[in-house]
């Protein structure tokens, strides 16, 4: 995928982010932390997941589905993976 290697730093840079949430999250759980405390964790790790996965998908659809060199077929193929992903993403 081009795109992902175009905004490698700054994906990583997010991926760093969600890991120091869900290392708080744990902690949080470790030491009996307030269940406030944890449910807001929680609602950060998926809203920095849900950001995550938004900004790769609209590269991914940008890119590959917007591509005005892909053939028919390479595009109804991709357009099956996208779907597939959200289907599996949203369950």
């Amino acid at each position: 995928m081009a795109h992902t290697i175009k905004q490698r730093d700054k994906l990583l840079t997010r991926v760093r982010k969600i890991r120091g949430q869900t290392e708080g999250l744990e902690k949080l759980l470790a030491k009996d932390g307030e269940c406030s405390r944890i449910l807001q964790q929680i609602a950060a790790i998926r809203g920095a997941i849900n950001g995550l996965m938004g900004e790769v998908l609209e590269g991914h659809i940008r890119e590959h589905l917007g591509a005005h060199d892909i053939t028919a077929a390479e595009r109804d193929a991709d357009v099956e993976q996208v779907v597939s992903v959200l289907r599996s993403y949203l369950k």
